[in-house]
């Protein structure tokens, strides 16, 4: 029976992580087009408030050598990336064997969604059986670590996803750990924009977008129509 797996990959020379960590506020998704050589171009779907952030942190990147908007739908933005650097350039220095990782992409597997962070990647994909999985497992543990957050089987019904990006599901936990949702409130909004590392204000804009995307979701989905 084939395995659904989400896990996370802990190497800051993986592709566009130095660019995760100039823009911390951003939500990354990248798909990597196969059959173009040795620099495959990376399609990035960048959600942001300001674009320019985000097109700034590119042409500060040594990974990137072009980028172009192909399309925006509200806050995210779908970029074209060229590299400026092949496999070996960009991980030879941190990876021991680059055969290893070329062969992974010729397993029994389907990687569906690649998301960037300041210290990685998260994946999450289709693998025949526990041996699939686990070559990417050992791989990753070698060069780097390799962290599981999810794992059914085939067939299995998925979790529910709550819709939140990650950076608001981490805003709201840490948020309600360090007491900012008690009676009475035990912790600023300061202190907690200085445990997560950025502005008060961007934190402020990160909780009001989850607090409004699970309202909207789960809430004011039952509400009856207002009179006309």
């Amino acid at each position: 029976m084939g395995l659904i797996a989400e896990y996370e990959i802990t190497c800051e020379h993986l592709p566009l992580v130095a660019v995760a960590g100039d823009v911390p506020e951003a939500t990354l998704d990248v798909g990597i087009q196969p059959n173009h050589g040795n620099h495959p171009p990376f399609i990035v779907h960048a959600t942001h408030e300001t674009p320019a952030s985000i097109e700034q942190a590119f042409e500060s990147s040594s990974f990137v050598a072009e980028h172009t908007l192909v399309g925006q739908a509200g806050e995210t933005c779908r970029y074209q990336v060229l590299p400026a650097l092949g496999m070996e350039a960009q991980l030879g220095d941190q990876i021991k064997d680059l055969s290893e990782l070329r062969a992974l992409a010729t397993t029994d597997s389907i990687i569906e969604r690649i998301r960037v962070t300041s210290t990685g990647w998260i994946q999450s994909g289709w693998f025949s059986d526990r041996a699939v999985l686990d070559e990417f497992r050992t791989f990753w543990q070698r060069n780097g670590k390799f962290t599981l957050r999810r794992l059914t089987h085939d067939g299995e019904a998925a979790e529910a996803g709550d819709g939140l990006t990650d950076h608001q599901r981490e805003a709201l936990r840490i948020a309600y750990e360090m007491g900012y949702f008690d009676i009475p409130r035990t912790a600023t909004l300061d202190e907690i924009a200085a445990e997560i590392g950025i502005t008060a204000s961007s934190l402020s804009e990160r909780l009001r977008r989850a607090q409004t995307h699970l309202i909207e979701t789960t809430v004011a989905s039952t509400w009856p129509p207002l009179p006309e």
